[in-house]
């Protein structure tokens, strides 16, 4: 091998990593940055909101001001803002851009083994690998917070993910390329993985917990979303949340025949045995269907089609893509991609959705850009509430490992694992910035409690945030 082609050692790149404290300290990554006069996050949502359906941003607020939890996961913006404005490492990679304990969950793999793995894409771009963690653990922390844990348990909490974080990435680091990119925590995986951490007692909510999630199937989930009709099945209106697709759109091209030039023209992003497969279901059905709660009202549709017969249900969700609050907060802006989305998530996803795909065409004056994936595929999401202290330390752990190893994939373990190093600094500064985050999402959340009295803002009528 010729010096030119020889490649750097794992210590080598981890030397690397260690330079990259001279220009960003570890202890400074603790910091949040004060923002500019006269910043106004209220107005910064309402901002992002104009590329959005007017009608369904009072359901966005509604759930919003559900809790301080629930407006975290709706206010990636923000935060993105912030981590802009404050002290980064140029160790950049795939970040999910909203890495948030509730964008973590379980569905089934190509192979139909249920995998845990982050499961939300939206806001996938290159940036710094701490802004990810940094929102996990500030979500773990808002979360512990809202469970009524106390100050030391919101910070040990914050420690322990960020701790795992760091010694999987140094675990990683030492790991072959093709190990790193097949590593997956399956379900299994993580009952064994909890066995040597917590009590008999504990372990045996954990598999509560899990096998709720496990319970949510696809079956299940078919049998509330579709109706069977003397026309065939048709998608169960359950307005707001899922209606009824209007006779035309602003831009003079029907919702329906803009929704099958997507389906059509998405086929040619699937490989040549998927695309095989698709072409065996018939589009029978579609609807506007409202998701999540950062996510509401951007332009979501459900798509029913029918495999073998009536009785072989399949839906794939088609959703417009929206600039990622990463370029936004970056000044970086590029045209909204659903290219962006699909490759962000076949990148750092271990199993990916065999359908996941995307399509952008001309319409009117503009260019529309959508990603299409499996709507259900045995999806769910442990739901917080159900968590006691034990287990929301051992569910951060899960989502530690998991984002480490996402970010491993785009090939820089070694200068991340370098630059975290092997003492606890890193923890300490994220937890440090995470019990900082905490109070000022608090105050940002109580600012859109003010703006929704003072009519700023329209607020829709209690509205579930079932996904």
């Amino acid at each position: 091998m010729t010096e030119k082609t020889r490649l750097p050692s794992l210590r080598a790149r981890q030397t690397l990593g260690r330079a990259q404290r001279e220009g960003t300290p570890r202890a400074d990554l603790a910091t949040v940055v004060g923002r500019p006069s006269g910043y106004d996050p209220v107005a910064r949502l309402i901002q992002q909101g104009e590329s959005r359906v007017a009608s369904l941003l009072p359901i966005r607020y509604q759930r919003m001001l559900t809790s301080p939890l629930a407006f975290y996961r709706g206010c990636a913006l923000l935060m993105a803002d912030d981590l802009a404005r404050g002290p980064s490492t140029s160790l950049e990679v795939q970040i999910c851009g909203d890495a948030h304990l509730s964008n973590f969950g379980v569905f089934s793999s190509p192979e139909r083994r249920l995998v845990f793995d982050v499961n939300d894409f939206d806001e996938t771009d290159q940036g710094p690998f701490e802004w990810d963690v940094k929102r996990l653990v500030a979500s773990l922390v808002v979360a512990s917070h809202y469970l009524g844990h106390d100050a030391h348990s919101q910070e040990t909490i914050a420690l322990d993910c960020a701790r795992e974080y760091r010694a999987s990435m140094q675990r990683f680091a030492a790991e072959t390329r093709l190990n790193v990119w097949y590593a997956a925590l399956d379900v299994d995986a993580v009952m064994t993985d909890l066995k040597g951490f917590l009590p008999d007692h504990a372990m045996q909510k954990v598999d509560n917990v899990i096998g709720l999630a496990k319970g949510k199937g696809t079956a299940k989930s078919f049998e509330r979303m579709v109706t069977y009709t003397d026309a065939g099945p048709r998608i169960t209106p359950q307005p707001p949340l899922i209606t009824p697709l209007s006779e035309s759109d602003a831009d003079s091209l029907s919702a329906r025949q803009l929704l099958d030039q997507v389906l059509e023209g998405y086929g040619e992003s699937l490989s040549g045995d998927r695309r095989a497969l698709l072409a065996q279901f018939v589009p029978v059905d579609a609807a506007h269907k409202v998701v999540g709660v950062g996510s509401v009202g951007t332009q979501c549709y459900a798509m029913l089609l029918v495999g073998r017969d009536a009785d072989d249900p399949f839906f794939l969700q088609i959703k417009e893509a929206q600039e990622s609050v990463v370029s936004l907060a970056r000044g970086m802006s590029e045209a909204p991609s659903g290219e962006r989305v699909v490759s962000g998530q076949r990148l750092m996803q271990a199993t990916p959705d065999p359908f996941l795909g995307w399509h952008t065409m001309r319409v009117g004056d503009r260019e529309r850009s959508f990603y299409v994936r499996q709507l259900y595929d045995n999806k769910a999401a442990v739901t917080i509430e159900d968590l006691s202290e034990p287990l929301l330390a051992a569910y951060a752990r899960a989502c530690a490992w998991t984002l480490a190893r996402a970010h491993a994939r785009s090939g820089r373990a070694g200068e991340i694992s370098g630059y975290m190093g092997k003492n606890t600094s890193f923890e300490t500064s994220m937890a440090t910035f995470a019990l900082a985050y905490r109070d000022r999402n608090l105050d940002d959340y109580q600012a859109l409690q003010r703006a929704a009295r003072e009519g700023r803002i329209v607020v829709a009528p209690g509205t579930s945030s079932h996904q």
